[in-house]
């Protein structure tokens, strides 16, 4: 019986174990989305996860939704990142970057000179998000153009060579949570007419698009992506979401993805349909109805649900989560308060079993 204490192969890239780390967005990059000494010690200590996937990385200026958010698309964010990829390979982890164009999540006050969000369409999300000063009202975003679009797209592709600069075994593209990818897949974000829209067809060409773009980029054994169907999260509706899902895991499919992640609804059944279409590894962030993720969950990879599972807030506080995990906890408890932004406090301070 396979464990999720096995190792497996990620498209040529052996994963010590079946426990990967999520990403989360911990805002605590340096000045000009740079990476710190202090997120190499972050992920470094998380290093017994098989597999790491960092916070959302924005592929360009414009992409970027929170502050201190890190970035791939300048020469001093890739040496950044690479004091972070070095650290976790030296404590023989693999680390995948997550690129992240956070779309109409976001505020001009985020972004420099004239700049604004940008999103399929010209469509506020309800909601607000956090600023240097303050909390703010979403603005309406500017609606991409033909020639924006295809820029964007660009985009992803020139962060992901940069990744692979940096010493990443590769990227997961964020198709989730109500960011630029997942707004091009909703129906209430995204009400262009111009065949980037309005069918099924439409509405998945832009997901399409970026991963085809990648993939010639740094190669299929590099690339993976991640989606939460019928998500709601950052205001986010999706009309026929079986429908539009089904239809982009079997469009991605023949492209042979290193992996695909899906951060699961109540849907379960979506999941298991998603299974049977992705021939590929199925990285799993299970829905656990309002608790965090534990040992509760490991028989996904045991009964074949999925081939490795993602933990969130549990590896933010439990930095030796796998060992914790073997012996059913005990579990550190999340500090909400020092999610996002400060310093070390609740960020690299939690204690693990044995030091």
């Amino acid at each position: 019986m396979t464990t999720a204490f096995d190792p497996i192969d990620l498209a040529g890239t052996k994963l010590a174990n079946r426990i990967a780390m999520a990403p989360m967005t911990r805002s605590r990059a340096g000045r000009g989305g740079v990476p710190t000494q202090t997120m190499a010690t972050y992920y470094a200590q998380r290093a017994a996860a098989g597999l790491i996937i960092t916070e959302g990385t924005q592929p360009s200026v414009v992409g970027q939704g929170y502050p201190d958010t890190p970035g791939l698309h300048s020469d001093e964010q890739v040496e950044g990142w690479r004091l972070v990829t070095d650290a976790v390979h030296a404590e023989g982890a693999r680390i995948y970057a997550q690129l992240m164009h956070s779309g109409r999540i976001g505020h001009p006050s985020l972004l420099p000179g004239e700049l604004v969000p940008t999103g399929p369409s010209a469509v506020a999300a309800q909601g607000q998000v956090f600023t240097g000063t303050g909390m703010h009202d979403f603005v309406t975003p500017k609606e991409l153009t033909e020639a924006e679009i295809h820029q964007t797209v660009a985009d992803f592709a020139d962060a992901a060579r940069n990744a692979i600069a940096a010493g990443f075994d590769g990227v997961e593209l964020h198709g989730a949570n109500g960011y630029l990818i997942q707004q091009f897949l909703s129906s209430n974000a995204n009400i262009r007419t111009d065949g980037w829209g309005t069918t099924v067809e439409g509405r998945i060409r832009f997901a399409v698009e970026v991963v085809k773009a990648v993939v010639a980029a740094i190669g299929a054994d590099r690339t993976a992506m991640r989606i939460s169907p019928a998500g709601t999260f950052n205001d986010i509706v999706e009309d026929s979401h079986r429908e539009v899902y089904t239809a982009l895991v079997d469009a991605i499919e023949p492209f042979g993805l290193s992996y695909l992640h899906i951060a699961e609804g109540a849907d379960r059944d979506l999941t298991l349909k998603i299974r049977e279409r992705f021939s590929g590894v199925l990285v799993l962030n299970p829905f656990t109805e309002g608790r965090p993720t534990d040992h509760s969950e490991l028989h996904l990879v045991e009964s074949g649900v999925a081939d490795v599972l993602a933990f969130g807030a549990q590896f933010l506080a439990n930095p030796d989560l796998p060992v914790r995990l073997a012996s059913a906890g005990p579990y550190n408890t999340p500090d909400p308060a020092s999610f996002y932004g400060g310093d070390s406090k609740g960020y690299t301070d939690y204690p693990v079993l044995t030091p």
